[in-house]
């Protein structure tokens, strides 16, 4: 599972008196207070600025060092910064102004430009220290938005004030919100004064950055925050157009996900977001209060994407790529349940969800989502937790107790649960299947089987580099990989390979990885730039090459799976929404007709998540998810991005409106006119042809 990151635009960070020496310091916690990192922040007597900033979570995570110097305006003149990112690829980045020009560097990326007046650097691998450099600049400046570089601009605004406290110790602080950089409104904590810092930064569910000694003021600052973001979200969930009475979607041609067929021109008719009729078009005429002229387009059921980790923001890019439902594999339990009742409630825009407990053991490597537990105990009572609010699956993690795994499992399934995850450290995936894993998530963890030892640690990084090293010369013909099938096979074992995600093992400096080629030039440039950073470290040619191959080598195994049975779903873990359609490009690769991946990404969807009786086809009955597409993603999976409109939860969405709001570059230019009509009369009590009344 890839953690999520803190965003680009919390990539921002202080900036404090300048000319006398200084020094902030910052600690990181994650659930339930634990501490995760920290951030050092000196300023000499020279106005130079040193950062120390370490982070690790889920036994993995960045260390960086920067060198900052600004200028008069507090813009940066210099910068510098070393470290390694995540996954473990080299951070050498370097800003420089010099008279009328600028110039920066990231490996591959080397730029310069014209530097006639202030721009603020925005660095691809920075420390959350910038943002203070952003808001100190901004508080000089006295307005309200500053130009970036390489390009874009940033706008901040204040949305409340808190008095906080430390021991006796008070002080104002103001909430900000910036936008302009990445898709999503970004909320930070600053000191007041003339010179104004970062003063926290909170990702509710998950992290919290905060000065040292004030962190007994979170709680207080997060109310604040999440009450502030509901507004914004609020506003969002306004633009989709409710269906309310009967919607007829005219000359559909509907895929069938059971036969992988396309039907002839066929009305649909909807009714309080369910299919209620389904007839050849112009074959039923009842009043209707909307119609959708679908033009002869193919209409597929809604997408499912298998394996997520919600955030309040990604529901509109998951919606706009027509991702109906989303199976959430692992969450605070808090904030998902809050999610769940928000999107009930059309509050929040987002797919269904569909919820996975996470279960993990406690270590120096543990995940700190769902549950950590020490004993069967434990585990029992998280299962227990995760049936009662109606959990159809469970998700066991890295630091699983190993001597308590089989239990646990049949405890899972004796309340109705199924149970996928990683494989543990020091097991194998043949160990889980024996224990009775229903479902196992991600390619890495199925290669894994043929690579480690005893000893080997996959808490660690090898269970990124080891695949990425080796796979390149595993013989998938040979007979323990053929056993090894055949294992899955017997067993009905579900794979969630995420392959989308795991592109980033070739991924070198300067590239864009396969899955998202097709749309990057569509996404907002500082997201461009993030995804031509390679993850892991490549240092050459032959270690690229190698990795290459044995991803090559994975994709071609999740084909060897597919065709001998054994069921996959359509999972990322990556980039919302976009990602689900450069996994499909991947089946398709892997060997898969463009049919057969859709009906993973839909039927499959549906009976590995437990909602194969109302979600996953086009039948009446069924509830309404449905994307009109350009093109014919039957036969070019890539038309899948051609998304002309999504029908969700009684809701008509334009993902071009979606896009447009976050910072994306629309895909299709055709639009599908909503034609409303008054509400119909009442048809009740009708008459025989004798004008008599039947009253039974």
């Amino acid at each position: 599972m890839k953690i999520k990151e803190l965003s680009l635009l919390t990539l921002l960070a202080c900036s404090g008196g300048l000319f006398a020496e200084e020094q902030y310091s910052y600690t990181i916690l994650v659930d339930k207070g634990v501490k995760a990192g920290e951030q050092i922040v000196k300023v000499n007597d020279e106005g130079e600025i040193s950062v120390r900033y370490i982070f690790k979570d889920n036994g993995r995570g960045p260390e960086l060092d920067e060198k900052i110097s600004l200028n008069k305006d507090g813009f940066i003149t210099d910068y510098q910064a070393k470290g390694n990112t995540t996954f473990g690829s080299v951070i050498n980045e370097r800003f420089k102004v010099q008279g009328n020009s600028a110039s920066w560097s990231t490996g591959k990326e080397q730029t310069k430009v014209n530097y006639q007046q202030n721009a603020l650097y925005l660095p691809v691998d920075g420390s959350p220290y910038l943002s203070s450099v952003a808001i100190a600049a901004l508080a000089k400046s006295g307005k309200n938005s500053l130009p970036l570089l390489p390009s874009g601009t940033l706008t901040q605004e204040v949305v409340s004030e808190l008095i906080v406290d430390n021991g006796g110790e008070k002080q104002q602080i103001q909430l900000l919100v910036q936008t302009g950089v990445g898709f999503e409104p970004n909320f930070v904590w600053a000191t007041q004064g003339e010179n104004p810092r970062l003063f926290a930064y909170l990702a509710p569910g998950y992290l919290t950055l905060i000065e040292e000694g004030w962190q007994q003021n979170a709680k207080a600052m997060l109310e604040i925050q999440q009450r502030a973001e509901t507004q914004l979200l609020e506003k969002l969930a306004t633009l989709p157009k409710k269906l309310n009475g009967l919607t007829l979607v005219r000359n559909a041609r509907i895929f069938d996900s059971q036969t992988l067929k396309l039907s002839a021109p066929s009305d649909i008719y909807l009714l309080r977001g369910k299919i209620t009729s389904i007839v050849p078009t112009g074959s039923l005429h009842s009043p209707v209060e909307h119609e959708i002229d679908a033009a002869n387009r193919i209409v597929l059921p809604g997408l499912f994407d298998m394996h997520g980790h919600l955030s309040r923001w990604e529901g509109a890019l998951h919606l706009a790529a027509g991702v109906t439902t989303l199976r959430d594999m692992g969450n605070d339990n808090a904030t998902l349940q809050s999610m769940i009742d928000e999107i009930d409630t059309d509050q929040l825009l987002a797919p269904t969800i569909v919820p996975t407990g996470f279960l993990e053991g406690e270590s120096a490597y543990s995940a700190r989502n769902g549950f950590v537990i020490n004993d069967l105990a434990e585990a029992k009572h998280a299962i227990d937790w995760y049936a009662a609010h109606g959990y159809p699956q469970l998700k066991i993690y890295n630091s699983f107790p190993k001597d308590i795994l089989k239990d646990t499992v049949s405890y899972a399934h004796s309340r109705g649960l199924r149970v996928s995850g990683h494989v543990p450290a020091f097991l194998k995936a043949e160990d889980v299947i024996a224990a009775g894993f229903d479902e196992i998530q991600h390619i890495n963890q199925l290669m894994l089987n043929f690579l480690v030892k005893p000893d080997t640690d996959t808490r660690t990084l090898d269970r990124f580099y080891l695949p990425a090293k080796q796979v390149a010369d595993l013989d998938l013909q040979s007979k323990a990989v053929q056993d090894f099938i055949r294992l899955l096979k017997s067993h009905n074992v579900t794979v969630d390979p995420t392959l989308a995600t795991f592109d980033f093992l070739k991924k070198t400096d300067g590239t864009v990885g396969e899955p998202w080629r097709a749309i990057v030039t569509h996404l907002p440039p500082d997201i461009q730039r993030a995804y031509a950073r390679a993850e892991l470290d490549i240092p050459d040619e032959a270690t690229a090459e190698r990795y290459a191959k044995s991803y090559a080598k994975m994709i071609e195994f999740v084909g060897m799976m597919y065709k001998a049975g054994i069921p996959v779903v359509a999972g990322t873990d990556e980039l919302a929404g976009f990602t689900l359609q450069g996994e499909l490009e991947l089946l398709v690769k892997a060997g898969l007709t463009a049919s057969e991946a859709l009906q993973v990404a839909t039927l499959n969807g549906a009976r590995y998540s437990n909602v194969e009786q109302h979600k996953g086809q086009i039948k009446v009955g069924f509830d309404a998810d449905l994307l009109l597409v350009d093109g014919d993603p039957t036969q070019n999976i890539s038309d899948i991005r051609k998304l002309a409109l999504v029908i969700t939860q009684g809701k008509a969405i334009v993902p071009t409106d979606l896009y447009q709001k976050l910072g994306v570059k629309p895909f299709v230019t055709d639009s599908i006119k909503i034609r409303d009509f008054a509400p119909a009369q009442a048809q009740g009590g009708g008459k025989t042809s004798t004008g008599h009344r039947h009253l039974h």
